[in-house]
């Protein structure tokens, strides 16, 4: 059954919008039957823009859309939550989010600092913007992309055995160290194929309640 929000008295709903993989709320605009009726219908996110009295499309001159992933409705059914995929940033401003101001007073990209998942979702963000450069800047990671798959793979290698080779007896300070670079090759290298950290990230969810053992001979 879908959800049937509490609307005001001028019909019109609030709607915070999230990042599905990050966690990070990206903007909050208003809702009314109609745009909520086409959020449904089309799977982009739709607005009331109460300044304009007209039906808003996230991204309709920009291109920055907002694919959605879920609707969520708050416990008093008075606020959306809508979990979207976003195509590039969603404030006018070209900020990954609006809230990009501090009570502090300071200002940065509107993304809070990344903890656990969403330090890889960051870095796969990068990692892509370096892929798809028109004009790429000189970086590591460009330089790996263009090198190709095989100088890809020998510096997973080379990751992979500095990482062995301290697992035993190293320190804690390089056994972490020698982790990230390893996941970041490997980041890199799905980078290459695009292949999104996403589809990671859900097939170890998948995995969650499953032995390892029948995990592993569901593969053969």
């Amino acid at each position: 059954m879908s959800i049937e929000p509490a609307y005001d008295g001028q019909g019109l709903v609030p709607c915070v919008v999230q990042d599905a993989t990050a966690g990070t709320v990206l903007m909050v605009a208003w809702m009314n039957a109609e745009s909520l009726r086409l959020t449904r219908e089309t799977g982009i996110v739709h607005f009331w823009s109460r300044s304009r009295q007209a039906l808003w499309k996230k991204g309709e001159t920009s291109g920055n859309t907002l694919a959605l992933v879920e609707l969520r409705a708050d416990c008093d059914g008075d606020t959306l939550l809508a979990r979207v995929r976003p195509n590039g940033p969603a404030c006018h401003t070209g900020a990954t989010t609006c809230f990009f101001e501090t009570d502090a007073g300071a200002k940065d990209d509107g993304v809070p600092a990344a903890e656990g998942a969403q330090v890889l979702v960051r870095l796969a963000q990068i990692l892509d913007a370096r892929r798809d450069a028109a004009t790429p800047e000189k970086s590591y990671t460009r330089s790996l992309l263009d090198a190709g798959m095989p100088k890809i793979l020998a510096k997973i290698a080379e990751e992979s055995g500095e990482l062995a080779a301290e697992l035993p007896a190293g320190t804690d300070e390089r056994v972490v160290s020698e982790t990230a670079d390893l996941i970041f090759h490997v980041m890199v290298a799905l980078t290459s194929r695009r292949i999104p950290m996403e589809r990671v990230f859900a097939e170890l969810a998948r995995r969650f309640g499953t032995s390892g053992h029948v995990e592993k001979a569901s593969r053969k």
